[in-house]
């Protein structure tokens, strides 16, 4: 039922339906010990991720966006999650995705990334991983002018997979830019992002974008929300796309400051994008690397 009235709403409906949500909130709103606005913790990270309790999660799900804080030097942290798919024509997929964060620098951490992908077309619907993601994150400034907290994400996807199983069968070399900012209690983050692909776009297409805008805020005690409007630009090319745009939403749960949870929805905007629905965790794991890069 939310499904079809959301799809029913035009882009402009749906523009304005999130930014009431965030002008509505007040101004003095109690906030919980957490991380961006992708997550269950509804605080920005201090400009320094070393500066606050580096057991404190951070996430970065349940939104395509990302923030520019970074984990502790020394420190893990997992996500991991389940989306479950439906696309226009009745087709469904699953996916499970997980992101092993690992803290190099005092703004430099580590990204492994990757998913492990149920669909019908692979393999008779077996469960298959898919390439393997490395990438780096470097916060550039803290409260800088018009930027905020300002980061970069190189990263390189590796043909670790199979194109017959999850595997695209291109090595794929990415950017994105990420901005975060904190508008009272209502962390934003804004991603833009540009793939290009080895190959020759039989299997994937060789040029992709992003582009997010995410908002989180706290709303009783360790219970926040994540709303987030995200999309996807046409592509060319033999496996060329229309454009897409979707709106994400949902509730966000603090269980511990190194435990959050997260669930919610997301429904077509513009284009072909599946309606979804997901959850999932971020744990912080604790320092691996011993107490004197640790404290």
């Amino acid at each position: 039922m939310i499904y079809t009235m959301i799809d029913r709403m035009s882009l402009v409906r749906c523009v304005l339906f999130t930014v009431a949500i965030v002008l509505a909130l007040p101004v003095g709103a109690q906030s919980a010990n957490t991380a961006s606005s992708t997550v269950s913790s509804v605080d920005k990270p201090a400009s320094d991720s070393t500066a606050r309790n580096p057991n404190s999660v951070q996430p970065e799900r349940p939104t395509v966006a990302t923030h520019a804080g970074t984990v502790a030097r020394g420190w893990l942290e997992l996500e991991e999650g389940g989306e479950w798919d439906r696309a226009s024509d009745g087709t469904r997929s699953f996916f499970a995705p997980t992101n092993l964060k690992i803290g190099l620098a005092s703004k430099a951490q580590l990204n492994l990334l990757f998913n492990l992908i149920h669909d019908r077309s692979i393999r008779g619907g077996s469960f298959a991983p898919s390439d393997l993601t490395i990438g780096v994150k470097y916060r550039l400034v803290d409260d800088y002018p018009v930027l905020g907290d300002f980061a970069i994400l190189p990263a390189v996807k590796l043909p670790t997979s199979s194109p017959s199983a999850a595997g695209t069968g291109t090595t794929d070399f990415s950017l994105l830019l990420i901005s975060s900012h904190q508008l009272g209690p209502v962390a934003m983050d804004l991603n833009v992002g540009q793939t290009r692909r080895t190959g020759d776009g039989t299997t994937a297409p060789k040029s992709a974008g992003v582009w997010t805008a995410s908002f989180g805020f706290p709303l009783i005690g360790r219970l926040g929300a994540a709303v987030e409007m995200f999309g996807y630009p046409h592509t060319t090319g033999p496996l060329g796309a229309k454009g897409t745009a979707a709106l994400l939403i949902g509730p966000t749960f603090l269980a511990r400051d190194w435990l959050a949870f997260d669930a919610g929805i997301v429904a077509p905007m513009v284009g072909p994008q599946p309606r979804a629905i997901y959850t999932g965790f971020v744990w912080n794991l604790g320092c691996f690397a011993g107490r004197k890069i640790c404290r």
